[in-house]
Order: C-alpha cells, then sequence, then structure tokens
C-alpha cells in the first residue's frame, strides 16, 4: 500500500516528531511505500531517499535539483544540503 503525508510536521514539538518517525518506519516494516512532502530537517535526514525540487516557487521551481541518498547530498549547492550540513 502507498502512504503518501504531506507536511506532517506541521505543529508538531520534537517528541511528537520522533514518535512520527517511528510510525513511518513501522509502515515501512509492515512492507508498505512511505512518500512524505517535508521541509523538517530530523525527517529529511531519516529518510533514504530525497528528491529536492527548486529553486524558487511558481515559474522558477519545479526543477529536479537531487535525487538519492540523502547523506550523499551534502556536497552539492542547494537549499536542502545546506540545512542538512
Amino acid at each position: 500500500m502507498l502512504f503518501v503525508f504531506d507536511e506532517p510536521t506541521t505543529g508538531l514539538h520534537m517528541d511528537d516528531v520522533q514518535k512520527l518517525l517511528k510510525s513511518l518506519d513501522a509502515l515501512i516494516a509492515l512492507g508498505h511505500t512511505v512518500v512524505v512532502v517535508e521541509h523538517h530537517r530530523d525527517v529529511l535526514a531519516a529518510a533514504d531517499w530525497l528528491i529536492e525540487l527548486g529553486p524558487d516557487g511558481g515559474p522558477d521551481g519545479g526543477h529536479l535539483l537531487y535525487a538519492g541518498d540523502p547523506r550523499e547530498m551534502k556536497g552539492i549547492d542547494s537549499p536542502t544540503a545546506i540545512a542538512l550540513r
């Protein structure tokens, strides 16, 4: 089954973000696919695959800036890579 979450950390306390990450991991452990649209650094760092679109919104957005393992993106020059450093 595919689960899609759109910014699920909005308004959550840090302890709740950690609970959310454990819940997402539990879904994955059961064989489900989980897609999360998110800006929260801890969620990005926990991902096994990251897609960054940008660099801006509107007509200047939607371009693929990065796709891959988040641990491998730290060397590129993008807003998300800077946040993960």
